[in-house]
């Protein structure tokens, strides 16, 4: 089973870092840093990929390559730091530069869409707008394990999330079960998209 690990935090040797190295001992899984990448925003352009995804003046730093590692996967555990009740920007940047692999791409989209996904995400506050976003990504309900370091008796800004044996077991618990965890009628239909 191929595995890709995303993490989206622009710390590094911080808490996403130490959980993308235990699920890849778990999965043998491959590590990707968002941050690491250097990647684009949107922006200083005239809108070309809304034309042609090819034109994007941005399409070689990578974020596209990362999609496309994506849609080879047979599971993408997505590891995003929380703040302020929202996903981190590298995160939002990674959707948003999605209109530059899917724009006129429907087929490429849907397939997207049905890789299995998981997220983890390192926060100590809300959970609705961070299941809004994971929407995007997925069909039907996300998979999401939230960690609250507070929960383990730990400082999110220390990076020793993982230190903490239950901390640690409920990540292992979360990437050695076997199917998504929700109930029946959580599914949905994906949202439309503007990409």
């Amino acid at each position: 089973m191929r595995t890709e690990i995303l993490s989206f935090s622009s710390r590094r040797n911080g808490n996403c870092d130490a959980i993308a190295a235990y699920i890849a001992s778990l999965t043998r899984g491959g590590v990707h840093c968002f941050s690491a990448m250097h990647p684009n925003p949107c922006g200083h352009c005239a809108y070309e990929c809304f034309h042609s995804a090819d034109d994007c003046p941005h399409i070689h730093d990578g974020v596209r390559l990362l999609y496309e590692t994506v849609l080879r996967a047979d599971m993408a555990y997505y590891l995003v730091p929380n703040y302020c009740d929202f996903p981190c920007a590298n995160f939002f940047i990674f959707q948003e530069r999605g209109q530059c692999c899917f724009q006129g791409a429907g087929e490429k989209e849907r397939a997207y869409l049905a890789v299995p996904k998981r997220f983890i995400v390192v926060s100590n506050t809300g959970e609705e707008h961070i299941r809004a976003a994971f929407r995007e990504h997925v069909q039907g309900a996300p998979d999401v394990l939230f960690l609250a370091a507070e929960a383990y008796g730990r400082v999110s800004i220390d990076g020793d999330l993982l230190r903490a044996d239950a901390a640690r077991e409920a990540v292992r618990a979360f990437v050695q079960r076997s199917g998504p965890q929700e109930t029946a009628g959580e599914r949905q239909a994906p949202t439309n998209r503007p990409f």
